[in-house]
């Protein structure tokens, strides 16, 4: 722990890609973002693919995305020359879920729903991490109740990794700007009033004024909208 603690210090107030630039040459091969391949999940890989033409980034196809993210996942790929690697649940797993609780069984109750991202999400999560030592993320403070207390750099003792949090003091309008003047892909629900994206069932656009985590999970209290990827 003292090496998280000197490392988070060492980086409370540094710049998204000085802290990028420090992982990804420290640990090589062995640092990876996860992209839901959100705002700004695309902002880190545009600062990471700036550093390194060949950054390590995966994301998480639970079977239910929209439309949309697939759409914003080809033109990445394009725009970037690359091809974001993509794990998938296990078959057997999400025969198993169909066969107890239906198709939409996740909204019944929050066990129901955690059942449903442990599989889709939360197992798939376990295999992309497992050879890694740094795991980056797209968290903001702001985000969520959450959230607020997240450090830029800390040790994640459900997957057993330094997780870093590069965007965690980012505003809403700082990712914007970034995706702006970068000309960076974007998930184009984000214009129809998703700040949150996630998978289809369990995103919703939000209304004027309501929380930018409203979206997700909406049917569910606000400190529980965690999927397990981020609990604590």
């Amino acid at each position: 722990m003292h090496e998280i603690n000197v490392l988070n210090e060492k980086f409370a107030r540094a710049e998204a890609n000085e802290i990028l630039e420090y992982f990804i040459n420290e640990y090589k091969d062995k640092t990876a973002l996860s992209s839901s391949l959100g705002a700004e999940d695309q902002v880190l890989t545009d600062l990471m693919l700036k550093i390194d033409k060949n950054a390590n980034i995966f994301t998480l196809d639970t079977g239910r995305l929209h439309p949309e993210t697939y759409d914003v996942m080809d033109a990445t790929n394009l725009k970037y020359g690359v091809k974001i690697n993509v794990f998938f649940p296990l078959n057997e797993d999400v025969q198993e879920l169909y066969s107890t609780q239906g198709i939409n069984g996740h909204f019944e109750s929050i066990e129901n729903r955690k059942r449903c991202c442990g599989i889709r999400k939360i197992e798939p999560l376990k295999r992309a991490l497992k050879p890694l030592k740094v795991w980056i993320t797209g968290l903001r403070a702001s985000q969520s109740v959450t959230r607020v207390d997240m450090p830029v750099v800390e040790w994640d003792e459900n997957f057993k990794v330094i997780k870093v949090n590069p965007l965690i003091n980012w505003s809403e309008e700082d990712v914007w700007d970034y995706i702006k003047a970068n000309n960076v892909p974007y998930n184009k629900l984000h214009d129809q009033g998703f700040p949150s994206i996630g998978c289809a069932p369990c995103t919703r656009a939000i209304k004027p004024g309501e929380d930018i985590r409203a979206g997700r999970w909406w049917w569910e209290n606000p400190e529980h909208k965690e999927c397990g990827l981020h609990a604590k």
